[in-house]
Protein backbone atom coordinates (compact mmCIF):
# COMPACT_ATOMS: atom_id res chain seq x y z
CA UNK A 1 0.00 0.00 0.00
CA UNK A 2 1.25 3.31 -0.99
CA UNK A 3 0.67 5.91 1.61
CA UNK A 4 0.13 9.62 -0.02
CA UNK A 5 1.09 12.21 2.13
CA UNK A 6 -0.52 15.85 1.27
CA UNK A 7 2.91 18.24 0.37
CA UNK A 8 0.61 21.30 0.77
CA UNK A 9 0.40 20.73 5.05
CA UNK A 10 4.18 20.02 4.60
CA UNK A 11 4.79 23.40 2.55
CA UNK A 12 2.75 25.66 4.80
CA UNK A 13 4.36 24.32 7.93
CA UNK A 14 8.13 25.81 6.16
CA UNK A 15 9.29 22.83 5.05
CA UNK A 16 10.54 21.53 1.54
CA UNK A 17 12.12 18.61 -0.25
CA UNK A 18 14.60 19.16 -2.80
CA UNK A 19 17.34 17.50 -4.82
CA UNK A 20 19.74 20.88 -5.06
CA UNK A 21 22.76 19.23 -3.86
CA UNK A 22 23.88 23.08 -2.87
CA UNK A 23 20.81 23.05 -0.10
CA UNK A 24 22.64 20.67 1.62
CA UNK A 25 24.44 21.47 5.49
CA UNK A 26 27.18 18.78 5.22
CA UNK A 27 28.25 19.01 8.71
CA UNK A 28 24.51 18.58 9.79
CA UNK A 29 24.15 15.34 7.70
CA UNK A 30 28.28 14.19 8.59
CA UNK A 31 26.99 14.71 12.42
CA UNK A 32 24.59 12.96 12.11
CA UNK A 33 25.69 10.09 9.98
CA UNK A 34 28.72 9.98 12.01
CA UNK A 35 27.88 10.14 15.31
CA UNK A 36 24.27 9.30 15.84
CA UNK A 37 22.98 6.98 12.86
CA UNK A 38 23.87 2.81 13.78
CA UNK A 39 24.87 2.36 10.15
CA UNK A 40 27.72 5.35 9.58
CA UNK A 41 29.11 5.51 13.07
CA UNK A 42 32.23 6.49 12.85
CA UNK A 43 32.37 7.62 8.88
CA UNK A 44 35.28 9.52 7.58
CA UNK A 45 34.17 12.49 6.24
CA UNK A 46 35.56 12.29 3.13
CA UNK A 47 33.70 9.13 2.37
CA UNK A 48 30.57 11.26 2.91
CA UNK A 49 31.85 13.60 0.70
CA UNK A 50 32.28 11.37 -2.15
CA UNK A 51 29.00 9.48 -1.36
CA UNK A 52 26.86 12.53 -1.91
CA UNK A 53 28.69 13.71 -4.68
CA UNK A 54 28.54 10.55 -6.49
CA UNK A 55 24.28 10.54 -5.27
CA UNK A 56 20.89 11.57 -6.16
CA UNK A 57 20.27 13.26 -2.83
CA UNK A 58 16.88 14.27 -0.98
CA UNK A 59 17.32 16.99 1.56
CA UNK A 60 14.33 17.97 3.56
CA UNK A 61 14.30 21.55 4.95
CA UNK A 62 12.87 23.67 7.72
CA UNK A 63 12.67 27.20 6.81
CA UNK A 64 15.89 26.36 4.38
CA UNK A 65 17.52 24.25 7.53
CA UNK A 66 18.42 20.69 7.43
CA UNK A 67 15.87 18.39 8.56
CA UNK A 68 16.17 15.36 7.26
CA UNK A 69 18.71 13.62 4.24
CA UNK A 70 18.56 10.44 1.46
CA UNK A 71 20.49 9.58 -0.70
CA UNK A 72 19.70 7.34 -3.90
CA UNK A 73 22.26 5.24 -5.55
CA UNK A 74 21.00 4.93 -9.16
CA UNK A 75 21.91 4.25 -13.02
CA UNK A 76 18.21 5.85 -13.37
CA UNK A 77 17.06 2.82 -15.90
CA UNK A 78 17.48 -0.69 -14.08
CA UNK A 79 18.60 0.02 -10.28
CA UNK A 80 17.93 2.29 -6.93
CA UNK A 81 19.79 1.53 -3.48
CA UNK A 82 18.35 3.91 -0.81
CA UNK A 83 20.91 4.77 1.85
CA UNK A 84 21.34 7.11 4.61
CA UNK A 85 18.02 7.76 5.13
CA UNK A 86 16.78 10.54 8.33
CA UNK A 87 15.14 12.94 9.57
CA UNK A 88 17.10 14.42 12.29
CA UNK A 89 15.49 14.35 16.44
CA UNK A 90 13.79 17.60 16.39
CA UNK A 91 11.61 17.07 13.30
CA UNK A 92 10.25 13.24 14.02
CA UNK A 93 6.94 12.41 14.20
CA UNK A 94 5.17 14.80 11.92
CA UNK A 95 5.30 12.20 8.78
CA UNK A 96 8.36 13.74 6.91
CA UNK A 97 9.75 10.06 6.51
CA UNK A 98 6.61 9.31 4.46
CA UNK A 99 6.81 12.19 2.17
CA UNK A 100 10.44 11.81 1.68
CA UNK A 101 9.43 8.33 0.66
CA UNK A 102 6.24 9.12 -1.65
CA UNK A 103 9.08 12.37 -3.38
CA UNK A 104 11.67 10.01 -3.74
CA UNK A 105 9.52 6.95 -5.44
CA UNK A 106 7.31 9.36 -7.35
CA UNK A 107 10.69 11.51 -9.01
CA UNK A 108 10.74 11.41 -12.60
CA UNK A 109 14.14 10.48 -12.88
CA UNK A 110 13.44 6.68 -10.72
CA UNK A 111 10.36 5.57 -12.65
CA UNK A 112 10.66 2.38 -14.54
CA UNK A 113 13.07 0.92 -12.33
CA UNK A 114 13.37 -2.67 -12.34
CA UNK A 115 14.59 -3.10 -8.90
CA UNK A 116 15.08 -1.00 -5.56
CA UNK A 117 17.01 -2.37 -2.90
CA UNK A 118 18.00 -0.71 1.06
CA UNK A 119 18.99 -2.17 3.94
CA UNK A 120 17.12 -1.43 7.58
CA UNK A 121 17.40 -2.78 10.89
CA UNK A 122 14.24 -0.46 12.45
CA UNK A 123 11.89 0.98 9.75
CA UNK A 124 10.52 -2.02 8.51
CA UNK A 125 6.76 -0.51 8.47
CA UNK A 126 7.98 2.86 6.92
CA UNK A 127 9.11 1.11 3.34
CA UNK A 128 6.54 -1.76 3.82
CA UNK A 129 4.13 1.15 2.61
CA UNK A 130 6.26 1.74 -0.02
CA UNK A 131 5.89 -1.49 -1.82
CA UNK A 132 9.16 -2.97 -0.12
CA UNK A 133 9.16 -6.56 1.06
CA UNK A 134 12.20 -8.73 2.45
CA UNK A 135 14.41 -10.54 -0.47
CA UNK A 136 12.30 -13.10 -2.61
CA UNK A 137 15.56 -15.02 -3.31
CA UNK A 138 18.02 -13.88 -0.11
CA UNK A 139 20.24 -17.01 -1.53
CA UNK A 140 20.96 -15.07 -5.25
CA UNK A 141 22.07 -11.99 -2.98
CA UNK A 142 25.78 -11.57 -2.08
CA UNK A 143 28.17 -8.81 -0.38
CA UNK A 144 31.43 -7.64 0.40
CA UNK A 145 31.33 -5.68 3.16
CA UNK A 146 34.63 -3.98 4.69
CA UNK A 147 34.02 -1.27 7.76
CA UNK A 148 35.15 2.27 8.29
CA UNK A 149 38.86 2.09 8.74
Amino acid sequence: MHVIMNADFFLKKGFTISTDKSLLDFDAIYNYLNEESYWARGIPAEKVKKAIENSMCFGIYKDNKQAGFTRVVTDKATFAYLCDVFVLPGYRGVGLSKWLMQTITEHPDLQGLRRWSLATSDAHGLYKQFGFVPLSRPETWMEKFKPYQ
